[in-house]
């Protein structure tokens, strides 16, 4: 897990643990998984003290929140609606009846593959090995195929303006 979460990291994205773990067990898992790395900053946040925030200081801590402990469902969509609200893309994972509000609402959710079948369905996509590695894999794929796109779309603009403007010169 922790050189899926170091290669998601070097792709650009924040990765955030929502658990329903204890603050402490959490932090620690977070750190061995490389979510925290130990630098000063890095906020751990139970449900409790995010109940007590605003929207707009949920906002300003959001690139520095490392771990949601003891979250609750609502908190999970709480959390990507306040990160959709900061123009962020939001990916989800879940597997259990309580991640399906949070899944179906994230711009992208990922369903584990041995999880509850409402996770499943309303998961955009499910990860059939279970795997956070396949998470970072779908980034790589799915940012080379957009690069291919974009690449396309350039070579038919350019092409054709050439034919239009040999049509247009052409006729004078």
């Amino acid at each position: 897990v922790k050189e899926a979460v170091m290669g998601v990291r070097r792709a650009g994205v924040q990765v955030v643990m929502l658990t329903g773990d204890g603050k402490e067990t959490a932090t620690a898992i977070a750190r061995e998984c490389g979510i925290m790395q130990g630098k000063s900053g890095e906020i751990v946040l139970t449900s409790d003290e995010l109940s007590k925030l605003s929207d707009d200081e949920l906002k300003a801590l959001l690139p520095s929140l490392c771990v949601l402990a003891r979250a609750l469902p609502q908190d999970k969509t709480r959390l990507v609606r306040v990160s959709a609200e900061c123009d962020l893309v939001v990916g989800m994972t879940g597997d259990g009846i309580n991640d399906a509000p949070s899944l179906k609402l994230a711009d992208i959710g990922f369903a584990m593959g041995n999880g509850e079948d409402i996770a499943k369905s309303a998961a955009d996509i499910v990860l059939v090995d279970n795997s956070f590695f396949s998470i970072n894999r779908t980034i790589l794929y799915g940012r080379t195929i957009f690069k291919s796109i974009r690449k396309f779309i350039t070579f038919q603009l350019v092409m054709n303006l050439t034919a239009c403007g040999v049509s247009l010169v052409g006729q004078f």
